[in-house]
């Protein structure tokens, strides 16, 4: 059988070289079983096909390093381990159930996506989006000012710059005068070797931890897994998220250079319950430690008028949540899409779900930055949107500033913002917290950012006048759609 051709080579060798003694026999041994056991697992356990086919070929052709790699990198480790914390948390149910049949608008999505999230929707009162951080800071720092009882705040990115000791100067502040305050920092993206903020935080006593920071070998597999959101809710009633980091790149006055374009959302309402949650798990997962529902989670009053409902994605969840609403709601779209992200890589299902939409008659409109703050991700964009701009959907560019929005309106009353990207990594990889909201004049507002973004449309002469060399870099970027 030469599906094991690597071992089956290794075991010739050693015969003609004389070497086939009981020790090379014994190391072939284990290679072969080492080699079985993984592919088995791989069999069981990995939908993908180019994922699967990939592992078994490491492992057999790579003596004893490709079931290495598979053992550190290869198993979902993080999956496991929410289930055993889930054991642990027992709650009552939040999902009531919906029924499909109904000639209301969005019937069906909305009860897809409660399937999926197993969340109802709930009643919110959701400000106009916030532009950047010179109008969602100091309404941040105001409501930590004000804050009674409770603070969570969880970022990606948390720098220890005059911003960012302004929030935690504020904290520290909050917790002087008795208010309990949690923060969750992302182990990477707020510094994994310098920490800066991390020991700002513990010199002021405020409870802090950083989400798979560990680089412990035996932790290793972690590192790519990232807490992206970007919560803060005040006395479990006002919440705020979206694509915002706290750093003085997003503020106007502390920067010479173009600012990062962000938008944030003010959030009130039964809804911030669902994120308040959402948060606490997070944290009993990096810490273990509970939060009482009672103290950091009270029931709120209804307001607002807004229908909205919590989105959570990351590896721990046993089928790739976000993936399935968004594709949910490309099928829904009769009318319009309109798409603003940083980072525009989706899967093939997400293209092809564009693609129909578009064949259809709907209006796609997918909006990008002119110039990315990752370079190989903006090289990859180029060469993976044409098969969206041969079934005539619109792609523009937004000029600098850089642009880090994260927006998506289905026929002008269905609105997603939070903190995922379209891209594998914030699909697959990291820990994502979207907010779907079903309304008219929200949708409007966000239809309104996303089309004045996109100045410069991008065309096919566009993509056919790049040269040979730059064709091919680009296409080179894109075999690195999985890691970017």
């Amino acid at each position: 059988m030469e599906s094991s051709g690597g071992a089956g080579h290794r075991a010739r060798h050693w015969c003609k070289s004389g070497m086939w003694q009981p020790v090379s026999v014994l190391f072939y041994m284990i290679d072969f079983c080492l080699s079985a056991i993984v592919t088995v697992q791989v069999l069981l356990h990995k939908r993908n096909v180019r994922a699967a086919i990939g592992w078994i070929g490491l492992v057999w052709l790579s003596p004893f390093v490709g079931a290495l790699l598979y053992f550190c990198f290869g198993i979902n480790r993080v999956q496991r381990r929410a289930r055993i914390l889930r054991r642990s948390v027992r709650r009552p149910p939040l999902w009531k159930g919906a029924s499909t049949v109904s000639s209301e608008p969005f019937a069906n999505l909305k009860a897809t996506v409660g399937t999926l999230t197993q969340q109802d929707l709930a009643s919110a009162a959701i400000s106009m989006p916030l532009n950047s951080g010179d109008d969602a800071y100091p309404q941040m720092l105001a409501a930590i000012n004000n804050a009674k009882a409770t603070i969570v705040l969880a970022s990606y990115i948390f720098r220890s710059d005059r911003i960012g000791q302004d929030f935690t100067q504020a904290l520290g502040q909050a917790v002087q005068r008795g208010v309990m305050v949690r923060v969750l920092l992302d182990g990477f993206g707020s510094g994994a070797f310098r920490g800066g903020t991390y020991r700002a935080f513990h010199a002021l006593n405020i409870p802090v931890a950083r989400f798979m920071s560990s680089l412990a070998p035996w932790r290793v597999q972690y590192l790519n897994l990232r807490l992206h959101k970007k919560i803060l809710v005040v006395d479990g009633t006002v919440a705020f998220i979206g694509g915002l980091n706290i750093a003085d790149e997003n503020v106007r006055r502390f920067r010479r250079k173009p600012v990062v374009r962000d938008t944030h959302f003010r959030i009130e309402g039964p809804v911030v319950r669902q994120i308040t949650q959402d948060f606490c798990d997070d944290w009993h997962f990096a810490t273990g430690e509970m939060l009482a529902e009672s103290t950091w989670n009270p029931q709120t009053q209804a307001q607002g008028t807004v229908e909205a409902r919590a989105i959570t994605s990351g590896p721990d969840q046993e089928f790739e949540k976000l993936t399935l609403v968004l594709m949910a709601a490309i099928t829904s779209a009769r009318k319009s899409i309109r798409i603003s992200t940083p980072y525009f890589l989706p899967d093939d299902e997400l293209m092809t779900a564009l693609q129909l939409a578009s064949t259809r008659g709907v209006h796609v409109h997918v909006v990008v930055p002119m110039v990315n703050d990752h370079r190989l991700v903006g090289w990859a964009t180029l060469s993976h949107v044409s098969p969206l701009l041969d079934s005539g959907c619109r792609i523009s560019r937004a000029p600098l500033p850089f642009d880090h929005s994260k927006l998506m309106v289905v026929d002008g009353s269905w609105c997603l913002f939070g903190s995922p990207n379209w891209d594998a990594r914030s699909l697959r990889l990291n820990f994502e917290l979207a907010i779907e909201a079903y309304d008219a004049a929200l949708a409007a507002e966000i239809s309104t950012i996303i089309e004045q973004s996109g100045h410069t449309p991008l065309t096919k002469g566009d993509l056919e006048a790049r040269s040979l060399l730059v064709k091919c870099r680009d296409a080179a970027s894109r075999l690195l759609v999985p890691y970017l």
